[in-house]
């Protein structure tokens, strides 16, 4: 099948079809004229590594979990640990959004929104700068 239809039946744009391709995560045959050729086993990996990625994984991840399911010796230990450690992520960056949000929230509740001049956010973000500055 050409990319065209690779593209349609996994759900990735072609672009990223190519990128994939260039990096060496899939590798499809190539016609007599040199267009990819891409076969059932290619598209299921196309359809694993969108899946992967829908789910946070970076594209070194997929490539291990695509090794991983490929081999038939693997052990599902692997798999979970990769898996729990980009759960354990994910729940970091979960943590660092809740603070910016409750700090940003307070912010803004400090903020009269009014025709005055002076604003707790201004004033917060300036402070913020200075401290990381070491000033």
């Amino acid at each position: 099948m050409n990319i065209k239809n690779a593209a349609l039946d996994s759900g990735l744009p072609v672009k990223t079809i190519r990128y994939y391709n260039d990096i060496g995560l899939i590798n499809p045959a190539r016609d007599h004229n040199g267009y990819r050729d891409f076969r059932e086993t290619d598209l299921h990996k196309l359809t694993f590594v969108a899946q992967a990625r829908s789910l946070g994984f970076m594209i070194g991840d997929c490539r291990t979990l695509l090794a991983l399911y490929e081999n038939d010796a693997r052990e599902s230990a692997d798999v979970k640990h990769i898996a729990s450690q980009h759960l354990a992520q994910i729940h970091e960056k979960i943590t660092k959004l809740n603070t910016m949000s409750d700090t940003l929230s307070h912010l803004i509740n400090e903020c009269a929104g009014d025709h005055r001049p002076d604003c707790p956010i201004l004033d917060n973000f300036g402070k913020r700068g200075s401290k990381k500055n070491g000033t």
